[in-house]
């Protein structure tokens, strides 16, 4: 659910129900918001779910659990997974060390199962863990200009570097938290986190005072992201194995046992996994839906994950997984399925757009 709705209705937005959660589409004239986005900067209302963890216990019980190393400072944050026994991965998260509290943003319908699931695992630590989903407002800022607009909004702080650290101070008389994006849209970026009770003064700051900044929803969102060859949870991450993916910024494969490491490390020791993430670049005007066969010589080689019509390159792009070994260059000709027949495709070195940064999620692979 949005926390601002009426203020997305006075900006014109149009809405859609995603696993029973209402969130923002767009704002229309989507293409035209997209490339103001590109060359400026724009403000999404972000659907985390938010898991709250307290205790003396809290660092070791998080970082026994999670592929990642959680930091020890206040004001640090991590990328991370939960894998199942299988080394499967059942949410992605980011990791905040917020002081007294860790603060976990996951997709938003995985943030009570998690709560749950961890509550289960304490034995006789010193944890206290909680669902806060609806005690926070989380807003992205993202954009070539993105910097100068945080900066010309924020008092009592300067804008935070590297990714995932974050500072706390004000926008208007609101308190506020700044974390530092990681690259998602390929542009820079921030999320500004907020009380529940400030969301509509900090986001109707964020979109009219200071620099200039137009809303954007999750239409934009996704074709940002697959641009920037950003892997998302729903579409190219549930239930797959880290290294398929080429999350290397997500695993830290030197740190102690946590649920599904010692598989995800053994994957990880044999080599090349079983498949790749790569991009494609579509003839026609018909998209492939979500798991539409891609084809090499005639031969299925692999599925589609996510494919849209890209606004900065003016054609259908996609996300696909394929065979780790197939050869999707020298000549191989590609196609993929749509409803109009099937579609020549290109094999597309990720990201399909260069921004301002580089997303920390592009897919990695050593043996390529």
């Amino acid at each position: 659910m949005t926390v601002v709705t009426e203020q997305h209705e006075a900006h014109g937005a149009t809405f859609e129900e995603r696993d029973g959660r209402r969130l923002v589409r767009d704002y229309g004239r989507p293409a035209r918001t997209h490339g103001a986005v590109r060359k400026g900067a724009g403000v999404i209302e972000m659907g985390y779910g938010v898991v709250v963890v307290e205790g003396d216990d809290r660092l070791d019980f998080v970082d026994d659990t999670v592929s990642n190393r959680v930091p020890q400072e206040d004001g640090a944050g991590v990328y991370a997974l939960l894998l199942d026994p299988q080394g499967r991965i059942e949410t992605d998260m980011y990791v905040y060390n917020a002081g007294e509290r860790l603060l976990c943003f996951t997709p938003p319908t995985r943030a009570g199962p998690l709560a749950d699931d961890w509550s289960e695992k304490i034995f006789i630590q010193d944890v206290t863990i909680r669902e806060a989903s609806t005690d926070f407002a989380i807003f992205g800022v993202h954009g070539p200009k993105s910097t100068e607009k945080v900066a010309s909004v924020l008092t009592g702080a300067a804008a935070p570097e590297p990714p995932l650290s974050f500072v706390r101070g004000s926008m208007g008389d609101q308190g506020v938290t700044v974390i530092a994006a990681d690259g998602p849209t390929g542009e820079e970026g921030y999320e500004v986190v907020c009380a529940a009770d400030a969301a509509e003064r900090v986001f109707e700051t964020l979109l009219t005072r200071g620099m200039n900044a137009v809303p954007f929803g999750y239409q934009t969102w996704e074709a940002l992201t697959t641009e920037a060859g950003t892997p998302l949870f729903d579409t190219e991450l549930a239930e797959q194995i880290p290294n398929v993916l080429g999350l290397a910024n997500a695993v830290d494969f030197e740190k102690g046992c946590f649920v599904g490491q010692e598989v995800v490390s053994k994957v990880e020791n044999r080599g090349r996994p079983s498949s790749r993430l790569v991009g494609l670049e579509l003839d026609g005007d018909a998209l492939p839906a979500n798991g539409a066969d891609v084809e090499r010589d005639g031969d299925i080689v692999g599925q589609v994950t996510r494919a849209i019509e890209s606004p900065s390159l003016d054609r259908p792009i996609a996300l696909a997984l394929v065979d780790f070994n197939t050869d999707l260059e020298g000549g191989a000709s590609l196609s993929v399925a749509t409803a109009a027949g099937r579609s020549a495709a290109t094999h597309t070195p990720l990201p399909f757009v260069e921004g301002t940064a580089r997303s920390a999620r592009l897919p990695t692979y050593s043996d390529l």
